[in-house]
């Protein structure tokens, strides 16, 4: 491939915009049907369209998600599925099903195919295989370790590229092979539907005394026994890079644009920083904690993880939130935001420029779109117009920390 890839999630157009403003190689989406995210935002045929031509425009492939466990009933759909994908020039399908990524050839020859974590490959054989029969990249599973990587890497011919997750939700099933949620909801895992039951809080009941709930320990931390922490790598992208990996994969198609934007910026960092051969600025690793997250691990990179598992909660952690976005701003800084979380005069806020580090600013003044003066933004999408410490383009970014004491 040459240069790693970082590859960002895109739930739809607005997150689209957002990963490829802040730095994306590749963004990954999904269309109406066959995704592994079903309720994230999903492309028809002209949005889907309206994307590769953005995408392209700036230089960023798509890659569209193609990766459940389809029913027959369901096969019908696939053609014309693949066949608007391939008109509207996508770059990869990502499949899992034998038979789904026969068909994309079938009927999207234009289209490359990467092979989905779902296909749980974790050796170099399986990765040969699937190489063999036409795939142009293989999706690592979760589980696998940096030396279990870097072998694949020396046993698998070099057009085979390699992709890994390195940040974002992780599962408790091997690859998000997963039953558990379709028999207790009916919400099929494998075909894009997951309701996180591995997220509840569990107890047990004895038949003779209904109602007594008994709590279930793993250990004396707490009841959460399923509940995993979220994948976070970007403290070691070197290792990563020297593993052999082509494609670092940033989970989260059914989170926030403000996500995809400071993960997607951190990520983009990291990488940088990691061909230059120079050590990252702890100022991006700081901005991986500034998104909704739960606690963070390694996962299984470095071997099983001793603390994979978090047990008191299955909460986020959510210490920031986005209270406008840069719609316009001349080269002074005077600018026209666009309002999502309430903020006041005086607020210490800090904004976040694509590709630049936060800037921290007091808020001295601002006003409402008909210029009249403001001491807070109350109204979600209003208009505001207030000077900033800088010049910033459009989606730039101003959050503010929730730690800070409430007006």
């Amino acid at each position: 491939m040459g240069k790693p890839e970082v590859l960002s999630p895109a739930g739809d157009m607005e997150r689209l915009i957002f990963a490829v403003t802040y730095g994306a190689d590749a963004v990954y989406l999904a269309g109406p049907d066959f995704g592994m995210r079903r309720d994230a935002g999903k492309f028809d045929e002209e949005a889907l369209k309206q994307a590769v031509t953005y995408c392209h425009t700036n230089n960023v492939k798509v890659y569209v998600t193609c990766n459940t466990l389809p029913r027959n009933e369901e096969m019908h759909r696939l053609p014309a599925f693949l066949e608007q994908a391939d008109d509207a020039g996508v770059d990869a399908f990502i499949l899992t099903d034998l038979g789904a990524f026969s068909m994309a050839l079938r009927y999207a020859p234009k289209v490359e195919r990467h092979v989905s974590t779902q296909a749980g490959i974790v050796n170099y054989e399986s990765a040969c295989m699937w190489h063999s029969m036409g795939a142009s990249r293989v999706v690592l599973a979760r589980e696998l370790t940096l030396d279990e990587i870097r072998e694949i890497r020396e046993r698998t011919p070099k057009t085979l590229e390699l992709e890994a997750f390195v940040h974002g939700s992780m599962c408790v099933s091997f690859s998000g092979r997963c039953l558990l949620s379709n028999y207790m909801t009916g919400r099929d895992a494998n075909r894009g539907a997951c309701a996180q039951p591995c997220r509840y809080q569990y107890a047990l009941v004895e038949e003779k005394r209904p109602g007594e709930y008994y709590p279930i320990f793993e250990d004396a931390a707490g009841t959460y026994i399923m509940n995993a922490k979220d994948l976070c790598m970007i403290d070691h992208i070197p290792e990563v890079l020297n593993a052999g990996v082509d494609s670092l994969k940033i989970e989260g198609r059914a989170k926030t644009a403000y996500y995809s934007a400071v993960i997607t910026n951190a990520y983009r960092h990291a990488v940088d920083a990691a061909l230059a051969e120079e050590p990252l600025d702890p100022i991006w690793r700081a901005e991986v904690d500034k998104v909704s997250h739960r606690h963070y691990s390694t996962g299984f990179f470095y071997g099983r993880p001793e603390q994979g598992q978090y047990y008191d909660h299955s909460r986020y952690l959510r210490d920031w939130s986005v209270v406008a976005y840069v719609v316009d701003c001349d080269a002074e800084g005077n600018a026209i935001l666009t309002q999502r979380n309430r903020f006041w005069k005086r607020d210490q806020l800090e904004l976040l420029i694509p590709g630049k580090k936060p800037v921290s600013f007091s808020v001295d003044a601002m006003q409402n779109a008909e210029g009249d003066e403001i001491t807070i933004a109350p109204h979600p999408e209003m208009r505001i117009q207030m000077k900033l410490p800088c010049q910033a383009v459009p989606n730039s970014i101003l959050r503010k920390c929730n730690l800070s004491a409430e007006k």
